[in-house]
């Protein structure tokens, strides 16, 4: 009886640690993240670089125990489309977004796979989410604040232009936080007393078209919001607007980094390097719809004194004295 029970104890040990060595021998699954974007590579690298560096300080090694699977449209919004799709069929463990028009693409794609939005402007009002404090679906991220800060632009404006009247607001309908965006512009105008004249822009081939019409509405500046066809063009929107002598506005650093006058709004790259922390979240278990939608906390001012002197524009030493940069 003692040999039969010793055996038995015996046999069940060998099973346990044989199990333990199959179990050691099996590779870990490695998460993978599908990263939606509707620029180019060429034109976001700088904010890919922004994430990945979020997901190292998380410890987070592409390749090593995190994949990410990118895919690009170029402005392409029926491929982005069928990007988003493709991205969901591959199952992919979580889906980070570029921006409104991708975070867009993907709820259509998927209802169960989580989508991290880097930015939107408006995420309540283009219908991602239910709320900020508890999105309630599959979707979560981070808010640009966009509305109060398309304010604070036309502030700007008035600053370096004191007689600015007529202002052109460049955009795309394509992005769905931009209808919101200029609601709050609208009301800001109300208070400068400045009439806005929207010119919308769904292919590159049409910015010179739309600068022309700039001229022709005889504005005093331009505005230029978030979207696809426009980060990805920002070389030759700030061009155009130099050859228009059209003191222009940005929501971001790198239009200025580009050649434009200046630009007022969240930092992209922070918000792109603290979409990593939901990625974290995500794979340890966490839900999107109980992760509240978090608010900018960085905020910048830059300004380009070559393109001020391109146009002939002198810039107030007081609007100098609060730029976060100034490019020389």
């Amino acid at each position: 009886m003692m040999k039969t029970r010793f055996l038995s104890i015996l046999f069940v040990t060998v099973l346990l640690v044989v199990a333990d060595i199959a179990e050691a021998q099996q590779p870990k699954k490695v998460p993978r993240i599908g990263y939606l974007a509707g620029a180019s590579h060429a034109a976001i690298a700088f904010r890919v670089e922004a994430f990945r560096q979020g997901l190292r300080e998380l410890g987070y090694l592409e390749g090593k125990n995190i994949g990410i699977e990118y895919r690009y449209s170029e402005g392409n919004f029926r491929r982005q489309k069928e990007l988003a799709f493709e991205l969901a069929r591959a199952n992919v463990d979580v889906i980070v977004t570029s921006g409104p028009a991708s975070t867009r693409a993907a709820k259509e794609a998927t209802a169960t796979i989580p989508i991290i939005m880097t930015f939107d402007s408006d995420p309540v009002g283009s219908g991602s989410v239910a709320s900020l404090a508890r999105p309630g679906g599959n979707i979560t991220g981070l808010s640009t604040l966009a509305p109060e800060i398309s304010g604070k632009q036309l502030e700007l404006l008035k600053e370096i232009v004191p007689k600015l009247s007529r202002v052109a607001v460049i955009g795309s309908s394509a992005n769905p936080g931009n209808a919101q965006v200029l609601k709050g512009m609208e009301a800001a105008a109300q208070v400068f007393s400045v009439k806005l004249q929207y010119l919308d822009i769904l292919d590159p081939k049409e910015l010179e078209t739309v600068f022309r019409a700039a001229l022709n509405e005889r504005v005093d500046a331009v505005v230029a919001l978030a979207g696809t066809v426009i980060i990805a063009q920002r070389a030759q929107i700030a061009e155009l607007a130099i050859k228009s002598r059209l003191p222009a506005i940005y929501e971001r650093r790198e239009y200025v980094e580009a050649g434009g006058l200046m630009s007022y709004g969240v930092s992209i790259t922070d918000l792109d390097r603290r979409a990593a922390t939901y990625v974290d979240k995500i794979l340890k278990g966490a839900k999107p719809a109980e992760l509240p939608v978090e608010q900018p906390k960085k905020f910048e001012f830059i300004i380009n004194l070559k393109a001020a002197k391109q146009i002939g524009l002198t810039i107030p030493p007081n609007v100098l004295t609060r730029a976060d940069k100034v490019i020389r």
